[in-house]
């Protein structure tokens, strides 16, 4: 096949392509506008591939979108390209509701045009994935707040939307406008949910990367609030299997979740963090001693927790990577590869606290 990935330079699209390349004979076409969080040195392992090929092109552009479709001609389309950051959504929500709302609403009409030219065979096989969000649901009940454990439910393919904050219901807007193109044109669409993503070529404003380089320079470690908001956490190349499987598998007009069954507090991970770094990298002092609490996020979701046993049953799959093994991995490549981390960071972004001004 040839699969246009849009947001390929991002943290999960780039980790696609890689495998996509690396474990399949299929061709890939990446369309990313390389806004602060694409990177094409997250894709230098791919870089000269003849089954490879890189489209500097904004969703919202609908002459470009043309232009790719009818020149690569792709038998797939993957929707990864999207704002992502919840801080950066409560600072400046207008590039949410651009990138995420108006220009899925354009790949979406491209995409039909397009559909709609290809012969029969073509139309059948053709499918358009987009990819969104467990945060689409809104918060579970925390462990805390029930009686009973049978009492602390998880997020179903059914559960009904309820989206708090503004990245959040910009892809929840996203995923109505991809279910609607399906019900109404009959465009073959599939919808996946995810948990929170870990692992390589994270960008540093996200939990995990930022805390190990602020613990490597001897900087504070800021917990949100009291740190006890409860993640799924699903590492990124276990995700980037299961995206790829659903593609190639999956049913058109369904949605699956994907989950990493491993839900932690946002504290418990970074402990888990300092505990790997005081064995990798020792100093005189724990890392953990750098650990502040900060004032927490406004609207902040008490717990996600994914319940992907439908892509188990029906796609056979599940994830390899236990969190510790998974995080284990995701230090040490941050230790191994400083170039790339000091190169993302030379704009604007320093790792300082965004989505305070509610």
């Amino acid at each position: 096949m040839k699969i246009l990935v849009t947001g390929g330079a991002g943290f999960i699209g780039s980790a696609v392509v890689r495998h996509i390349i690396e474990n399949t004979s299929d061709s890939v076409v990446n369309l990313d506008c390389l806004t602060y969080a694409g990177n094409l040195e997250s894709l230098a392992l791919v870089e000269g591939n003849a089954r490879y090929a890189f489209e500097q092109v904004n969703i919202c552009n609908r002459t470009e979108l043309d232009r790719v479709l009818t020149q690569h001609q792709p038998d797939v389309v993957m929707h990864l390209a999207a704002e992502s950051h919840v801080d950066r959504s409560i600072t400046g929500p207008a590039a949410f509701i651009e990138t995420n709302i108006v220009g899925t609403y354009t790949l979406l009409e491209a995409v039909r045009e397009y559909w709609n030219k290809l012969d029969n065979m073509a139309k059948q096989t053709f499918r358009f994935h987009h990819i969104s969000t467990d945060e689409v649901y809104g918060d579970l009940p925390h462990p805390d707040e029930v009686e009973f454990v049978s009492d602390i439910p998880m997020f179903l393919e059914t559960t009904p939307y309820a989206p708090s904050s503004p990245y959040s219901a910009s892809k929840a807007s996203s995923d109505h406008l991809v279910r609607a193109w399906q019900r109404t044109y009959g465009l073959p669409t599939i919808v996946t949910n995810c948990s929170n993503n870990y692992g390589p070529y994270h960008f540093p404003e996200k939990l995990i990367p930022l805390v190990i380089l602020n613990a490597l320079e001897g900087k504070d470690l800021p917990i949100y609030g009291k740190g006890d908001q409860i993640r799924d956490w699903l590492f990124v190349e276990d995700h980037a299997r299961a995206l790829y499987k659903v593609v190639t598998e999956g049913k058109v007009g369904e949605t699956y979740n994907i989950g990493g069954h491993n839900e932690k507090k946002n504290l418990e991970v970074v402990q888990t963090i300092c505990l790997i770094l005081d064995e990798l990298v020792p100093k005189a002092s724990a890392y953990a001693d750098q650990i502040t609490y900060v004032q927490d996020r406004p609207g902040h979701d008490r717990r996600y927790a994914i319940d992907s046993s439908k892509i188990q049953r029906q796609l056979g799959w599940i994830p390899i990577e236990t969190f510790e093994s998974g995080l284990r991995k995701t230090v040490e490549w941050y230790l191994a590869n400083s170039v790339w981390c000091q190169n993302v960071q030379n704009g604007s972004y320093q790792r300082e606290r965004l989505g305070i001004n509610a």
